[in-house]
């Protein structure tokens, strides 16, 4: 609950700062045509972003002749969450990692590498594959969508301001200090926000994912044993392709301290800590 408290709030201070920088930027009309461009491309992104993701990492759809134990998981775990079936793809890379994708339950798909179904035991993977259905139960591809929209409006307004200058709501110039400050702190700030919507995204597919899955120290196990595998990997894909970093189940470009407010992914200790708590105690912390 109060992962999605945070989300709602998350979500609220993002749609408020796209507002004021509208107003500050580029008037009432530009804010307007920066949130429709924006749109425009999310929306293009959020409708083909499964086709395009799969293309990106040559996923192979599997079915259970082609991969009987794994497919056969994904759907068990399907089940018990009361989803559709998705799409199950297999993807011939050796650094362990998995995501979901697709618009919405009825047109998912979920995708694990060949190197996490190496490394991983059949319950740690049940684990994964739960975290990633709860994304698809909690809609998350929707949610990241909407912040990547208003922070691509948020960028958009900035970049207006360097070209043409900023307007206040009349139509006016604004003040030139006002525009030179929010065209360099805007993005950054949307930014900042748009990384810890996808981090409490994860926590809640975490908590979801270990209800699913009925194992929360498997899926803590699955988390300690990606992060410690990637780091022996010198290229993984979130590295070839930083785009689709927030969808995977685990990003080896985050960090610590400052640079972990830029990260898609909570710290893997963070996020093993928590499940550890589960299993102790029954209920994932706040």
């Amino acid at each position: 609950m109060f992962n999605y408290l945070k989300t709602a709030v998350l979500m609220a201070g993002i749609v408020a700062l796209f507002m004021a920088i509208g107003a500050v930027v580029g008037g009432r009309q530009g804010m307007i045509i920066a949130f429709a461009i924006a749109t425009a491309m999310n929306f293009f992104s959020y409708w083909f972003s499964d086709t395009m993701v799969l293309k990106m990492y040559n996923a192979r759809e599997v079915d259970e002749t082609a991969a009987p134990q794994f497919y056969n998981m994904v759907r068990d775990l399907a089940g018990r969450a009361g989803l559709p079936m998705p799409r199950v793809y297999l993807i011939d890379e050796e650094a362990p990692n998995a995501f979901a994708t697709g618009r919405n339950p009825e047109h998912a798909a979920v995708a694990a590498t060949t190197g996490i179904l190496r490394i991983l035991s059949a319950n740690e993977m049940r684990g994964v594959m739960s975290h990633e259905l709860a994304h698809v139960l909690h809609r998350d591809i929707l949610i990241s969508t909407i912040s990547a929209t208003m922070a691509g409006a948020i960028s958009m307004l900035a970049n207006f301001a360097v070209m043409f200058g900023g307007r206040d709501s009349e139509g006016r110039p604004a003040n030139p200090f006002a525009g030179i400050l929010v065209m360099l702190l805007a993005p950054l700030a949307a930014s900042l926000i748009q990384m810890a919507i996808s981090r409490s995204r994860e926590f809640e597919a975490d908590r979801g994912g270990a209800e699913l899955s009925g194992d929360p120290k498997a899926l803590a196990s699955a988390l300690d044993k990606i992060h410690r595998y990637a780091q022996g990997i010198p290229l993984l894909p979130a590295e070839q392709h930083p785009e689709t970093a927030q969808m995977m189940i685990m990003n080896p470009l985050s960090g610590g301290g400052l640079r972990g407010l830029f990260s898609t992914h909570p710290a893997t200790e963070d996020r093993v800590s928590r499940l550890m708590e589960m299993a102790r105690t029954g209920s994932y912390p706040a």
